[in-house]
C-alpha cells in the first residue's frame, strides 16, 4: 500500500534526525530545527535557508540540516545537494517558491515532532 506524503515527511524527519543525534549534532540540529518554521512565517523561505546557510561554517548541524531539507524530495528541487539549495530556492519562480514555502513548513512540524520525540529535554 503506498504511504501519504505526509508519510513520508515524518520517516524523512525521523530518519534524519535520528542521523544527526548519531552524529554527536543534537543541540544544534534541534536549535536549527525549532527555528526554521518561524524564521519562514517572519521572514520567508529564501531568508530561513540563508540563516542556515549562513551558519554553516560555525556549526556541521546546518550543513547537514541544508542536506536533509534538500534530500526530502522537495517540489522543483528533488535530486539537488544541500550545497546548492540555497541559490536553487532564491532562483525559483513564484508559484514554484510558494509550493516550495508550504511543503517546507509541512517538513519542518515533522522535524519539530522528531526532535521531540527524539531528544529528550534538558532539566
Amino acid at each position: 500500500m503506498p504511504r501519504t506524503r505526509d508519510q513520508e515527511r515524518a520517516l524523512h524527519a525521523y530518519a534524519r534526525v535520528k542521523a544527526a543525534v548519531e552524529a554527536g549534532l543534537k543541540d544544534e540540529y534541534k536549535v536549527l530545527v525549532h527555528g526554521l518554521a518561524p524564521t519562514v512565517q517572519r521572514n520567508g523561505l529564501a531568508a530561513a535557508i540563508s540563516f542556515i546557510e549562513r551558519e554553516k561554517p560555525r556549526t556541521k548541524a546546518a550543513g547537514r540540516f541544508l542536506d536533509d531539507l534538500a534530500a526530502a524530495s522537495l517540489p522543483h528541487l528533488d535530486g539537488r545537494k544541500g550545497d546548492t539549495l540555497p541559490g536553487d530556492i532564491r532562483g525559483l519562480q513564484v508559484p514554484e517558491y510558494m509550493l516550495v514555502t508550504r511543503e517546507v513548513l509541512k517538513l519542518a512540524i515533522w522535524f519539530r515532532r522528531a526532535v521531540q520525540a527524539t531528544i529528550p529535554e534538558r532539566k
